[in-house]
């Protein structure tokens, strides 16, 4: 399909951007801090408030920085699981 906005592209170097920051998380076993936060029952509150503090400081800290946006784009896709799990088990 041809797309107008490179989505093909980006989702692809988005995808690489993910991968790369479960290298990056540091705990002993594995767990991330989101995952606690979510059993706590903060999960949705937590990702949305992420979303709004990239989206605020783009451009603002280190100018216009992609990785501000990829940050945005993945705490909504958090935010997106936690809402399909949440719904789904209701």
């Amino acid at each position: 399909m041809p797309y107008k906005f490179s989505e093909d592209e980006l989702i692809n170097e988005f995808k690489k951007y993910i991968d790369k920051t479960y290298g990056g998380h540091y705990s002993k076993n594995s767990f991330q801090a989101s995952e606690f936060i979510i059993d706590c029952g903060h999960g949705m509150g937590f990702f949305m408030g992420n979303v709004l503090k990239y989206a605020q400081r783009y451009g603002k800290k280190d100018g216009f920085n992609r990785s501000d946006i990829f940050k945005i784009l993945h705490y909504a896709l958090m935010a997106l699981h936690q809402h399909d799990k949440t719904n789904k088990e209701k």
